[in-house]
């Protein structure tokens, strides 16, 4: 290709329509054409990123390999295209306005005012292109979060306005707007549509294809309509409907030739994407004659499934490449005692407790690791996860009934779980904590070994207590596994019981690199684990019966 494409997704009416998934399943049938897809993400927040945002606000943060804590849309561009995304994918005005008031008092402006007109732009026109210092893509999708209207992303409408002047013929504008159903009337109405493409050409941009988001299939009539007063051609209106699943919308945009309308627009040669694999893995998640399993994910933020996002989609990939169905129980750690954990957890086929920070619903959660370990239910710890199940084994098993982390109870005699040494005097939160890809040696004979089938693997991470190595002797002695170890600093990565059947936590975060068709073998091997559980289960019930 002589020239790099740029596709650019802007929202309108509403927010939260989903252009992350849009923007993805683009992603998706380009890659499958035989191109090569970056896709970037443009926030318009004064954060410089979302690590000290919290998650009620913003939902999970998403780590990459080079330890960026970013939106989490770049966990569905990950899944999707099935690519290690970098720091320059996840844009933000915090970062646009940080790099050009430090080039302001560095002086190299020479004097000038800077102004958003042409300083913040060019700062934002640069980043466009960055990504493809480290991915020399072919195409490059770059979605701008928030709608058109919003004061706080204006500068970056006015950036791509003038960045498809510099590079013209080589730049597609996608509108994603919602396109209402009135149960009243019994009718669909195009006028926000309209209205928000009205806003957009205001700017000076017109979108080339425009997404409607509805509740329903919309008919072509509609088609047509939105096309008149949106002045684009009718194959250039698509349908974004309601789908069971985000997995089903690359299939939806496929079925109306989106990735085909793209490149004649681009002037790239086009075929029909290959999606077999992809449509096999969507069949079988959706297939109701699957076994069914039921995992309890134990957390704080149980309300709120986007805070843990990726695990929730790592618990899918496995489970359709595994042939079941997983349900999942959400249960809040603060509602767990030891009154009432059994009745919280004695119906459920496996145990996960996820990443997080702060001390409330601890003891909730340790209970919930102390339950799965003492009746042999399928347990992964994540992060937080290892932490509490080092916790219930020193309290339970080795007799000390004290023990804690320090990042709960400061002054515990028996500090299972300390602040690593390169955190101690560390003042500012944001960015600070052990972010990013690092090594990990897996020990022979394991269950952590036989699941990655490698002596060495690399895995991602955001903390800043790691497990007290004081302790590792009379934890060994008493039967906890140390099956996982950075060798950069004797790290303890993975903890796992030998005579359990699968009871495995580690301190790092598997679900950043879980993809559909590839899941992760921590997953893959926690949902098959839960299989044979549930089996045993009900051979048990049968015979009881």
């Amino acid at each position: 290709m002589p020239n790099t494409k740029y596709i650019f997704f802007t929202g309108g009416v509403v927010s939260s329509l989903g252009k992350g998934i849009a923007a993805a399943s683009l992603g998706v049938l380009l890659k499958n054409q035989g191109y090569n897809v970056t896709i970037q993400k443009f926030d318009p927040y004064l954060n410089l990123d979302p690590g000290t945002m919290s998650p009620y606000q913003h939902g999970e943060v998403f780590v990459t390999d080079d330890g960026c804590e970013t939106d989490l849309d770049l966990g569905h561009y990950e899944r999707f295209i099935d690519k290690s995304l970098s720091r320059s994918n996840n844009i933000t005005s915090g970062m646009i306005y940080w790099d050009v008031l430090s080039k302001e008092r560095r002086g190299d402006y020479l004097g000038a005012t800077v102004q958003i007109v042409p300083h913040i732009t060019n700062e934002i026109k640069a980043r466009i292109t960055q990504t493809l210092d480290a991915d020399p893509a072919d195409i490059v999708i770059t979605e701008i979060g928030g709608t058109v209207g919003d004061i706080e992303s204006l500068p970056f409408i006015e950036a791509i306005r003038q960045f498809q002047y510099d590079n013209e013929n080589d730049c597609v504008h996608v509108h994603l707007t919602l396109v209402p159903y009135l149960e009243s009337s019994g009718e669909f109405k195009t006028k926000p549509t309209q209205h928000s493409t009205k806003e957009l050409r205001a700017i000076g941009i017109q979108p080339d294809i425009i997404l409607c988001r509805s509740h329903m299939p919309i008919d072509k009539e509609i088609k047509r309509k939105v096309a008149m007063f949106c002045d684009v051609k009718a194959d250039s209106v698509i349908a974004a409907h309601n789908a069971k699943s985000i997995y089903d919308v690359p299939l939806i945009l496929e079925q109306q030739g989106m990735d085909r309308v793209v490149c004649r627009k681009l002037g790239l040669p086009e075929s029909k994407s290959d999606l077999d694999d992809w449509k096999r893995f969507v069949q079988n998640m959706h297939d109701p004659t699957n076994l069914s399993i039921n995992i309890a994910i134990v957390g704080k933020y149980t309300n709120l499934s986007d805070c843990y996002l990726s695990v929730v989609e790592s618990l899918k990939h496995a489970a359709a490449n595994a042939n079941c169905n997983v349900d999942i129980k959400w249960v809040n750690s603060e509602d767990l005692r030891s009154d009432t954990v059994a009745s919280q957890l004695n119906d459920v086929d496996g145990v996960l407790i996820p990443g997080g920070f702060g001390e409330r619903g601890i003891k909730g959660k340790v209970q919930a690791a102390r339950f799965a370990r003492e009746n042999n239910i399928p347990y992964l710890g994540l992060c937080l996860g290892m932490q509490v199940a080092v916790i219930d084994f020193a309290q339970h098993v080795c007799g000390l009934t004290d023990a804690m982390s320090i990042e709960f109870d400061p002054a515990t005699k028996h500090p299972v779980i300390h602040l690593m040494d390169t955190q101690e005097g560390v003042v500012n939160k944001g960015g600070t904590m052990r972010l990013g890809q690092y090594p990990c040696n897996v020990e022979p004979n394991t269950k952590l070994h036989g699941l990655y089938q490698s002596s060495l693997i690399q895995e991602r991470h955001r903390h800043r207590y790691e497990f007290n190595n004081a302790y590792r002797d009379q934890f060994s002695e008493r039967g906890l596994v140390f099956s996982g170890v950075c060798p950069d600093n004797n790290l303890v990565e993975v903890v796992e019981l030998a005579d359990h059947p699968f009871f495995l936590a580690c301190q790092y975060h598997p679900e950043f690199k879980s993809r559909p068709l590839k899941p992760h073998p921590l997953f893959y091997g926690f949902v098959e684990a839960a299989k044979a559980f549930t089996g045993s289960q009900q051979a048990l019930f049968q015979t009881l019966g």
